[in-house]
């Protein structure tokens, strides 16, 4: 039973880890810029999810100004700031995103404050659903593994049967060409770079209900977002995906069996700070170990 309770868990932490790095991979693969802001977004998008809800009492309220004020921010940074950097070294862009960063947690905190915001979970999210004889598993985890998943599947509709995911494929191979066959390349490096954030505001509104709302979220969760990156293929969805299942499956599973192991292997006065530095390291080793017998990934962009 915590075998498949872990494995539920890790699946929610994929659908949360997809929905960041699916954006992300786009915007660096298609515009080639390393965009360390990508993390502001998803607080932004956590923020208004939580605001609006305790303001309206409405999860759906939440979730529609979660999406629409990550996607509205996201199209006044770029049109502001990131269309400057397309053309711009990739150090450029690191120290220009950086500050995007901090101006926007300092943004954050003047409109909302210091202070974390703990949104209450609805009751309909927490009630339990028997996934199996006496596995009970909230309602709300088994929602957000759903987002997830019907976010893949638009994803790859988007980019494999559409005009739009066409000129995406093409801008990411040779946008010279793109540009000289008389595509308005800066609209859609706009349309995507907001679609990329509509979806990191969608992730903040999956972790509202489960954690505390609060500045500087954004940084610790990109760094996951770039090992999921690296660990499927920079500039790849297909690899995003993958990426982000195998991490989320090893970050659920290590914290779930790395102590035990320990426990087995080690005197328990170090069994206790190995496990702990193990589980943390995770995701590292496994991104290690990934890149040693694949240096491009697990699906990288096709050539």
């Amino acid at each position: 039973m915590l075998l498949v309770e872990q494995l539920l868990n890790g699946l929610q932490y994929s659908a949360l880890l997809f929905l960041l790095a699916s954006g992300l991979t786009l915007i660096f693969g298609i515009m080639g810029v390393v965009n360390l802001a990508h993390g502001s977004f998803y607080m932004v998008g956590a923020f208004a999810a939580a605001w609006a809800t305790m303001n309206t009492g409405s999860l759906a309220f939440g979730a529609l100004a979660a999406i629409v004020a990550a996607a509205a921010y996201g199209l006044v940074i770029e049109r502001t700031i990131i269309r400057r950097l397309y053309r711009r070294s990739h150090l450029d862009q690191v120290l220009a995103t950086l500050a995007i960063v901090f101006f926007t947690n300092e943004l954050v905190t003047v409109l909302f404050g210091r202070s974390p915001i703990l949104l209450p979970t609805p009751a309909w999210l927490a009630t339990p659903v028997e996934i199996l004889p006496g596995l009970p598993y909230p309602l709300g985890r088994l929602l957000f593994i759903a987002i997830g998943a019907a976010v893949a599947v638009f994803m790859w509709l988007l980019i494999n049967h559409t005009r739009l995911g066409m000129l995406i494929r093409a801008g990411a191979d040779d946008h010279d060409m793109v540009d000289a066959l008389g595509v308005r390349i800066g609209r859609l490096y706009t349309g995507v770079f907001v679609l990329g954030c509509a979806l990191c505001g969608l992730a903040g509104l999956m972790t509202a209900p489960l954690l505390a709302v609060e500045t500087g979220m954004g940084e610790r969760v990109l760094i996951s977002t770039f090992v999921v990156i690296v660990v499927g293929g920079v500039g790849s969805v297909r690899g995003a995906l993958a990426g982000a299942l195998a991490v989320g499956m090893v970050d659920s599973l290590g914290r779930a069996y790395i102590p035990a192991l320990m426990d087995l292997l080690l005197p328990p006065s170090a069994a206790v700070s190995v496990a702990g530095a193990l589980v943390s390291a995770s995701i590292y080793i496994f991104m290690a170990i990934v890149l040693l017998v694949r240096p491009r990934g697990l699906l990288p962009m096709r050539a």
